[in-house]
């Protein structure tokens, strides 16, 4: 127990949330010390559920600017940390008993804690895209916000700590159409389409699949003298991903390879190239690159968003497939039943143990460790 008791203020911007306002405060208002929502407009029910758990209410002209609507529910905190949340996130059970934990325990010398955030979940409830956020920072170091779209908490110094406390998201309302014009409104009045922009512009273009201007732009932007690490990672990735979709295969291997300049291999990226093996049935190959992923899980991602199944169970089933085809019969079961560990009830991991099974049992000891 820190000697200063740790308090939260929970700071929420709002707009038309009532499908999920509810879900969100329920996991967590009972963990908070004061909660403020700053509502941007809404026209729906939003407000009267608000005020069930609050009565810091606040109403906020929307200038179509995050940072701006953020900063604001941040100006109005009274405790010594503020966490914040969207409206579409919350804590399951086990989170909820996290953050009692850190709450408890959390010293006062701490600046800013990182969380995970959990954005999309399998059939069998399995992580499939996970990435980290700045979630909680001391109130008296005045941190900010940045960017009208997508926006950042600015951290220039500061003690920062990674926590285990996950948040997940789970959005039901669709942003595309409001964030496009956002961000078109944004290059516009800047005048030039660089960095941070460009960055956003790209990332746009690919998720409305045009996947020509997206390639041009992520390589518009790796082209930068400089820039973040972790968006330059991403650039390659989503690069080669525009080539993958636009028939330019070696263009898509040349943008992967190109991550290697900003940092050690990542595993997502690693399985990215055994992929590209694997599609042309060059296994050797590609189970190299899949043992490098597994090599590389330990190296943490960043604040990017990683398919989490390329830190865990994909590459084990990839070498599965591999190591069967040049007649690795042993190796090719003991993934197997590695991925098994993380997907239990799969259905073709199941069957999979069962066909290699009876393929070892059947094989001489020489031809099931052949080389």
């Amino acid at each position: 127990m820190t000697e200063h008791p740790m308090t939260i203020s929970l700071c929420m911007i709002v707009k038309n949330e009532e499908q999920t306002l509810a879900r969100c405060l329920d996991s967590v208002a009972d963990l908070m010390d004061e909660i403020i929502i700053v509502d941007t407009g809404s026209t729906d029910q939003t407000k009267t559920i608000a005020a069930r758990y609050t009565d810091r209410l606040y109403t906020f002209e929307w200038k179509d600017d995050f940072a701006a609507a953020r900063n604001e529910s941040f100006d109005k905190a009274t405790c010594s940390y503020i966490m914040w949340l969207d409206a579409d996130d919350m804590l399951l059970e086990p989170e909820r008993e996290r953050l009692h934990a850190l709450k408890q325990r959390l010293s006062m010398d701490i600046d800013a804690v990182v969380m995970p955030l959990h954005l999309a979940e399998g059939e069998q409830g399995e992580l499939l895209f996970t990435s980290r956020r700045i979630r909680l920072v001391k109130r008296e170091r005045q941190y900010r916000w940045e960017g009208r779209l997508h926006e950042d908490l600015v951290i220039p110094q500061g003690q920062i700590v990674h926590s285990d406390v996950a948040v997940t998201h789970r959005r039901m309302q669709d942003h595309t159409l409001r964030n496009q014009r956002i961000l078109a409104r944004w290059i516009s009045e800047s005048g030039k389409l660089e960095g941070r922009l460009l960055y956003l512009h790209a990332n746009e273009c690919f998720d409305r699949k045009e996947y020509a201007e997206a390639a041009e732009a992520f390589n518009h932007l790796l082209e930068e003298p400089s820039g973040y690490r972790e968006e330059r990672i991403t650039a390659c990735a989503r690069s080669a991903e525009c080539y993958f979709h636009l028939g330019k295969p070696e263009q898509q291997l040349d943008s992967l390879l190109s991550s290697f300049r900003y940092g050690v291999p990542q595993s997502d990226l690693c399985c990215m190239i055994g992929d590209w093996f694997f599609t042309r049935n060059e296994w050797s190959t590609a189970a190299y690159w899949y043992e490098k992923a597994l090599e590389q899980q330990h190296h943490l991602p960043g604040m990017r968003p990683v398919p989490l199944p390329c830190y865990s169970w994909l590459p084990h089933v990839r070498l599965s497939h591999c190591y069967a085809h040049v007649g690795k019969l042993d190796a090719s079961y003991e993934h197997n039943q590695t991925a098994l560990r993380y997907l239990p009830d799969d259905p073709y991991l199941l069957d999979n143990a069962r066909k290699l099974k009876k393929a070892i049992s059947n094989s001489s000891p020489s031809a099931r460790s052949s080389k």
